[in-house]
């Protein structure tokens, strides 16, 4: 057998192109943690430290496409078993429109981009695929947005030890977001034969994922940093 994922050198992989909750507000007021389903035993991960890591996310969409890409849903998958901080394993942004395939969310890409640093036959790992099958227990997956249900799913199906996730799927409706209605915490729940010792933190830095989402659909609301309204007004362009 390999050495566990926790202690293998990691390797940054290319990428390819809710219901409403209890919660703790941190000193940062965009920062904001659900309650978790089930805490993990001896690791404590602090909300700044969350905040690294969804913006890690962030500045895959903005290194990957735009500062104001339209479709702004990016995940950094991270190991936190090695060290409380993480090391970074792969990132993934949302390319439906990019490659035609609707499933290729953000969260799907990067589950596909870990899976090929694993396997990789010249990379770290040279995880065989029993190996890399079993490895996705030790990993958290942050993303830009409250997972739709088939990407929810598939983190279910993969057994991530942490989903953790900015935008809420209540939100993105308000903002006039198409979404299929039903909370990561639901499929969570409603899959109980998956174990209940995993853990469910929503509503991570808020304050700069929501924007991301807020000017496709309202044409009142401010474009993201970087970017700026065209002619129209119906539309944000890097500056």
């Amino acid at each position: 057998m390999r050495a566990p994922i926790g202690l293998a050198t990691l390797l940054i992989a290319p990428a390819i192109a809710s219901h409403h909750h209890p919660v703790h507000r941190h000193k940062d007021q965009s920062v904001l943690a659900v309650e978790d389903v089930t805490p993990l035993p001896h690791i404590t991960i602090s909300p700044d430290n969350r905040a690294h890591w969804m913006r890690t996310a962030l500045q895959a969409l903005r290194g990957l496409i735009s500062p104001c890409p339209f479709a702004a849903f990016g995940t950094a998958i991270v190991n936190h078993t090695a060290s409380t901080e993480g090391k970074l394993v792969c990132i993934g942004v949302n390319s439906q429109h990019q490659t035609g395939n609707p499933t290729h969310h953000g969260e799907i890409t990067a589950i596909s981009n870990c899976t090929s640093v694993l396997t990789d036959p010249n990379g770290p790992y040279r995880f065989s695929a029993q190996e890399t099958y079993h490895a996705w227990k030790d990993l958290s997956l942050y993303t830009t947005a409250e997972p739709c249900p088939m990407c929810a799913s598939a983190i279910r199906w993969a057994g991530f030890r942490e989903l953790v996730y900015g935008t809420s799927i209540d939100t993105l409706v308000e903002y006039g977001w198409m979404q299929i209605d039903i909370s990561s915490r639901e499929v969570f729940e409603r899959s109980p034969a998956f174990g209940n010792d995993k853990t469910i933190v929503g509503g991570v830095l808020t304050g700069e994922t929501d924007p991301l989402f807020a000017w496709q659909f309202r044409h009142d609301a401010a474009c993201p940093e970087g970017c700026r309204r065209d002619g129209a007004g119906t539309r944000c362009d890097p500056m």
